[in-house]
């Protein structure tokens, strides 16, 4: 288990290619991070959030790395103008990302608007992100509670500062006549 002290973006980016899972702050809040297109990645994530029947969000820098991992175009035209903002959406997935989004067929994605999140997701490409916390407990507000959570389950933690007061994502999901379904308030106001 590795401490990063202060936001070291090689580093970081080095790790998350050989497979890693950290915990370090998104856009929003603090989250457990994998690669979304490494599946052993993703399958060790799951394992330490033990989540199952619950697919995490993939964030990503652009709607092209979006296509490249496999959501498809016409449903990221629908919602390309929200983004970059910390809104989520629940899009239709390709099968082949079953790894990723646990049998649902669909999967949460966003496109982040803070620079230094992009600038990561730039090199690394899109990243499967859950909140850092344990089913039914608060997510994290800073190091030493994820580190409380986690332990050494994961392989490297990233010290972002103390999150109270920020906001998880807006939690949207698409319909195929293109409607907007709010399933959770956060970071942007939609109306319901």
């Amino acid at each position: 288990m590795k401490d990063i002290a202060a936001y070291n973006q090689a580093e970081i980016v080095s790790l998350l290619r050989q497979g890693c899972v950290g915990v370090m702050t998104t856009d929003t809040i603090y989250g457990v991070v994998a690669r979304a297109a490494d599946p052993d990645a993703v399958a060790k994530l799951y394992h330490i959030k033990h989540r199952e029947g619950k697919p995490g969000t993939v964030i990503a820098a652009s709607i092209e790395q979006l296509e490249q991992l496999g959501v498809a175009p016409q449903y990221l035209q629908l919602v390309s103008s929200f983004w970059p903002a910390p809104l989520s959406v629940v899009l239709p997935v390709d099968p082949a990302l079953a790894y990723l989004d646990q049998g649902k067929s669909s999967l949460a994605v966003r496109i982040p608007s803070d620079e230094t999140i992009q600038a990561l997701l730039s090199q690394t490409g899109p990243l499967l992100t859950s909140s850092a916390n344990m089913p039914g407990e608060p997510p994290s507000q800073n190091i030493a509670q994820a580190k409380h959570y986690f332990g050494d389950t994961v392989d490297f933690y990233v010290d972002g500062g103390d999150t109270t007061g920020n906001q998880p994502s807006t939690v949207a999901s698409l319909s195929t006549d293109g409607t907007l379904t709010v399933l959770r308030q956060g970071a942007v106001q939609l109306d319901p």
